[in-house]
């Protein structure tokens, strides 16, 4: 079974709250090497057998149509997953 990872994250010129809270929060917690948080979203697209170009394509309109807003949000990346992570 092969996985397509897709990630998804505001637009620079976008507010970030959720990001913000992140970074103001990690100096708190003795870490403070960060200059700045963006958060954003991850999905994990099971297929059965290998992924193919064909499959990433799909999953390319999948993330631009549903799984992001296009007004707000860019998708930054659509791959497959490499077979070492798949176990995890």
């Amino acid at each position: 079974m092969g996985r397509i990872i897709v990630e998804v994250m505001p637009k620079p010129e976008i507010l970030d709250p959720q990001g913000k809270a992140v970074a103001s929060a990690l100096p708190r917690l003795g870490i403070s090497h960060f200059t700045s948080v963006r958060q954003g979203k991850c999905f994990h697209l099971s297929v059965d057998g290998p992924v193919t170009d064909e499959l990433l394509a799909k999953a390319r309109t999948a993330a631009e149509e549903v799984l992001s807003n296009p007004i707000i949000e860019d998708v930054v990346r659509v791959e497959a997953l490499p077979e070492k992570e798949k176990a995890q």
